[in-house]
């Protein structure tokens, strides 16, 4: 999918970068950036590891500075947003040349973020934006449309229920409260609904985008929401939570209740094959070789869109079995 390589880009800006490897660092290292050699020292603040599209991503970005010869300085916030901000303050302090992160929350940024742009060290989002008014903070922010993601699920619903009369009770499990995926895939997936009167989101409560937190909240919808329809989980591990609720409680997930999902994991595809979940809406995590290629181009002084969108598609049960066997995540 991402076929431009940051060798060509690192040749055409005489970047001359060198290997050494992409390191694991807490955040709390001494090493300076700007190494004599050219080598670019990125220092990365990632969400943590809470589903496996977050594994899957991590992994991207860490193979793909290894390749590209990227010194990579990695902290894991742990979903909290005050660790993210520790890492990025110790970024500074080390004078990486570059800092790149994933929001926890959308807001709360804009002071370290003036901190990195008063030392001068440029700022790339990844997969989650800020809500900041001042955008002069950060250089571009690379990720999904997670308005348009929430939009493919809710057509998706609208048209497989064209031929149901009657209410269709929805349930919704929504990530991480404040996260820009889980703000944007709900706004994206009601404004698509509410061209049927008959879909209702009668239950809505965040999971955290963890499988257990989507079991979770699911077993508590089983026992006070008798009737329900349709899950919208705003990440397959969410989804995965719920298809082990589901069939506790007696019921086939896929069947007596439909499951929406957006991410598009091998295990959230493997269960859409086996049709216990109804339809995906896929969020790549692979970001690391764009990544790498905007922070070639931002440490060169480069001009950047302020927003690089990935390519992405959606899979019935049927598409899942076509290319499940060569999925890379």
């Amino acid at each position: 999918m991402f076929r431009k390589s940051l060798v060509a880009v690192v040749a055409a800006t005489t970047l001359a970068l060198t290997a050494c490897g992409g390191g694991s660092d807490s955040g709390g290292g001494s090493d300076a950036g700007g190494a004599s050699d050219g080598t670019i020292t990125m220092g990365f603040a990632q969400v943590g590891a809470e589903s496996g599209w977050r594994t899957a991503n991590t992994k991207s970005v860490q193979e793909a500075a290894e390749a590209a010869g990227v010194d990579l300085k990695f902290s894991d916030a742990q979903q909290k947003q005050e660790n993210q901000i520790k890492a990025i303050r110790s970024y500074i302090q080390q004078q990486v040349d570059v800092i790149a992160f994933s929001p926890v929350v959308e807001s709360g940024w804009d002071t370290v973020l003036k901190e990195a742009k008063d030392a001068e060290i440029p700022v790339i989002l990844t997969d989650r934006a800020v809500d900041s008014a001042d955008t002069s903070l950060y250089k571009t922010f690379l990720g999904s449309d997670f308005i348009e993601e929430g939009k493919k699920a809710g057509d998706w619903l609208v048209e497989d229920s064209a031929s149901t009369e009657g209410p269709v009770n929805i349930v919704e499990l929504q990530g991480t409260t404040g996260a820009a995926p889980a703000i944007d895939r709900k706004e994206g997936f009601e404004t698509a609904i509410a061209a049927d009167p008959d879909l209702k989101i009668v239950q809505s409560q965040t999971g955290d985008f963890t499988r257990s937190g989507g079991k979770q909240v699911m077993e508590a919808f089983l026992k006070n929401t008798p009737d329900i329809d349709v899950v919208y989980a705003h990440n397959d591990d969410m989804g995965l939570g719920a298809i082990e609720a589901i069939e506790a409680a007696g019921k086939v997930p896929g069947k007596d209740i439909k499951i929406i999902t957006v991410d598009a994991v091998k295990d959230g595809m493997t269960a859409l094959a086996d049709g216990k979940i109804n339809f995906i809406v896929e969020c790549n995590p692979l970001l690391g070789e764009q990544l790498m290629d905007l922070a070639a181009k931002v440490v060169a002084g480069e001009e950047v869109p302020a927003r690089v969108v990935t390519e992405e598609t959606t899979f019935t049960p049927e598409q899942a079995k076509e290319v499940l066997a060569s999925r890379e995540y």
